[in-house]
């Protein structure tokens, strides 16, 4: 792929962006972000089917997506992937006035290549082409994951470039607030107009009416639907404005471990306080889930922050920041190759040794653990695939 650099260690010492050089809490918790992806986010079931614990059956609860409205555990994994990816960009962007006036236009097409290059993958990664190829266009899904990270990514890249940073702020909060007005507000056909139900939600009306190809199993709403970008771009902005803050405190890890726990805090009780009138609300991606999972993903930074550049627990750190390094390549993996007949293949002997209620068990540590091996295969040799 054009876009897509495999690093080799000499390139990496020369240009800064060796994986192990960067704020490790930041890659640690990215790999810890991924790690539910790859398949662990079944352990609390099946702890729960050993053991009858009743608190591993609420943790198994928190590993599902919420019905509608409400926020999960599992709900903050995507949107803390798009606020690292935009502290990944807070540490390295500046404006665009500062670059060399001869690399401001391949700057500008590599970030759009790479922008076309993530909602093809997210085509790749959802077998988007619908009963194979030839394809028919309207059987493609061409919104993703991917794709949204991708847009989010964008957006904020060209915000940190051409707008000063009092704008982007105010930006920010403009997009929550427009956002809201316009679901709660705008009706178009008996849609909207404050109606947030999977049915009647402005969403679902723009998405039929602008969003190319298919949707989501044939949702009226598709979770990752072309509205509900809108609101996304302030999850990347806001690891922007977190990353400044990281930049800036670094030499005073105490206040800066408080500042971080400050904003936090205020993001998670407006976004619950907001709750109160724009429900929180995944698949809609409202400004109220948007400031929750912003306030849940600085909470996280900071206490991996703690944990791994201030206490220096650099073994487990490592392990999460071996997933977190090649995340976008493990995640299109988990669609693409089928990690548990590669698992079952090689562990499959000693699952069935132990059976029983252990085996589930046995097979989500061993299909993470053939996964994480992968990784620090390439760990080990540098290569670092960015998309």
């Amino acid at each position: 792929m054009e876009a897509s650099k495999i690093i080799n260690k000499q390139q990496l010492l020369d240009n800064g962006s060796n994986c192990r050089q960067r704020i490790l809490s930041v890659d640690a918790l990215r790999g810890f972000d991924m790690i539910w992806i790859l398949g662990a986010e079944g352990i609390f079931a099946a702890l729960f089917v050993m053991t009858g614990w009743s608190w591993t059956q609420s943790l198994a609860m928190q590993m599902q997506h919420s019905n509608w409205h409400g926020i999960s555990a599992y709900d903050v994994i995507f949107p803390l992937f798009i606020f690292l990816a935009g502290v990944s960009l807070g540490i390295s962007a500046k404006p665009m006035s500062q670059y060399p006036v001869a690399k401001r236009k391949p700057m500008i097409l590599g970030s759009v290549k790479r922008l076309i290059l993530l909602i093809l993958l997210g085509v790749i990664y959802n077998h988007g082409w619908g009963n194979g190829i030839p394809m028919h266009m309207e059987d493609v899904r061409f919104v993703s994951v991917l794709g949204r990270i991708g847009i989010a990514w964008f957006v904020a890249t060209m915000v940190c470039w051409y707008l000063s940073e009092r704008a982007q702020w105010l930006l920010a909060i403009s997009i929550l607030i427009a956002y809201w007005l316009l679901l709660t507000v705008v009706e178009v056909s008996g849609f909207g107009g404050g109606n947030y139900s999977q049915n009647w939600a402005l969403n679902a009306w723009f998405d039929a009416k602008f969003m190319p190809g298919a949707s989501y199993k044939g949702l009226l709403i598709d979770p990752e639907g072309l509205l509900s970008n809108v609101s996304s771009i302030v999850n990347a902005l806001a690891g922007v404005f977190i990353a400044r803050v990281m930049m800036n405190n670094r030499a005073n890890p105490n206040h800066l471990i408080l500042l971080l726990l400050f904003w936090g805090s205020v993001c998670v009780a407006l976004g619950f306080l907001w709750h109160l009138a724009f429900p929180i609300n995944k698949t809609l991606w409202t400004s109220s889930f948007a400031m929750v999972t912003i306030g849940y993903s600085i909470l996280l930074l900071m206490i991996f922050y703690y944990l791994f550049d201030v206490l220096k627990l650099t073994v487990l750190a490592k392990f999460f920041a071996v997933i977190g390094c090649n995340s976008i390549v493990i995640y299109l993996s988990t669609s693409i190759v089928n990690w548990q007949y590669i698992s079952n293949s090689l562990f499959g002997g000693i699952i069935n040794n132990f059976g029983g209620d252990s085996a589930m068990l046995l097979k989500i540590v061993f299909l993470v653990l053939i996964q994480w091996l992968f990784l620090y295969w390439l760990y080990r040799r540098n290569i670092f695939i960015k998309v």
